[in-house]
């Protein structure tokens, strides 16, 4: 019986979904409204087994990224190919998704603490904590948990553990794929830095176009590919190689180039 059942983070499943429900009423018009999100690649979705998924990605914002993906997915389970068009998915949610996050983060306030509820997987950062640069030992319980979360259903992680785009990929997440061998999801985004303001709460400008990319699962040999090799293809895959820092430098020096000329006639 859904009323007494939990997930196994002793998190009461009728409290999860009614909590998705009224956020997912509350955001949104911040992807569909406010501003566009285009969606491409969502049908990789509907085909995807109901457990041991890690979806990857870049990260622009604390929180809109991932309730946005909640969006996406909860969307294209229901029939929704590359759109969000008509909030009644949200009705019936997928309830064992799981997102990973820093500890200090999910404590930052009362709504941070109410959106864990929603799914996160708390963790302690091994080299930062409150603006400052540490080195701690890895909590092995934190693997545990998101061990724990794989074993029950999807989740998603940002590897680069910042919002900050094009800083390496921490090891800890190729650990976990060589470990739980997840099928792993890459999912590429846009935007968000431009609309949110840091947290992904605020909307900091209107009219923006979004964009999130969901990527083929990645192939990848859990026996012989090294952390190093896994963590290149992470790279790769979420667009944060620095080979895509010159292409998108490039194409900023065309643009420059473009306006000097049109400011010249």
């Amino acid at each position: 019986m859904l009323l007494f059942k939990k997930n196994p983070f002793g998190h009461y499943l009728i409290f999860k979904k009614w909590l998705i429900r009224y956020m997912g009423i509350m955001t949104h018009r911040r992807y569909r409204g406010f501003n566009n999100l285009k969606i491409e690649g969502s049908e990789i979705i509907k085909d995807l087994p109901d457990n041991n998924i890690l979806f990857v990605s870049n990260h622009q914002t604390y929180f809109a990224d991932v309730v946005a993906m909640f969006h996406v997915f909860n969307a294209c389970l229901t029939g929704r190919i590359d759109s969000i068009k008509n909030i009644g998915y949200i009705w019936n949610p997928k309830l064992n998704i799981y997102y990973v996050a820093a500890k200090e983060t999910m404590k930052a306030g009362l709504l941070p603490r109410i959106l864990s509820y929603a799914g996160s997987i708390s963790i302690e950062r091994t080299w930062r904590e409150k603006g400052k640069e540490i080195n701690r030992k890895v909590n092995f319980s934190d693997i545990t948990n998101i061990g724990k979360a794989l074993n029950d259903g999807w989740v998603v992680t940002f590897p680069q553990g910042t919002t900050n785009p094009f800083k390496p990929i921490r090891k800890g997440t190729a650990h976990i794929i060589k470990t739980f061998r997840p099928t792993v999801v890459p999912i590429v985004i846009d935007g968000f830095r431009r609309s949110f303001d840091k947290k992904g709460i605020m909307i900091k400008k209107r009219d923006i176009l979004q964009s999130m990319t969901i990527k083929k699962p990645l192939k990848i040999d859990y026996d012989n590919d090294s952390v190093e090799k896994i963590i290149e293809k992470l790279e790769y895959a979420i667009e944060q190689h620095s080979s895509f820092l010159k292409v998108i430098s490039i194409e900023e020096i065309e643009i420059q180039e473009k306006l000097n000329k049109n400011r010249e006639f």
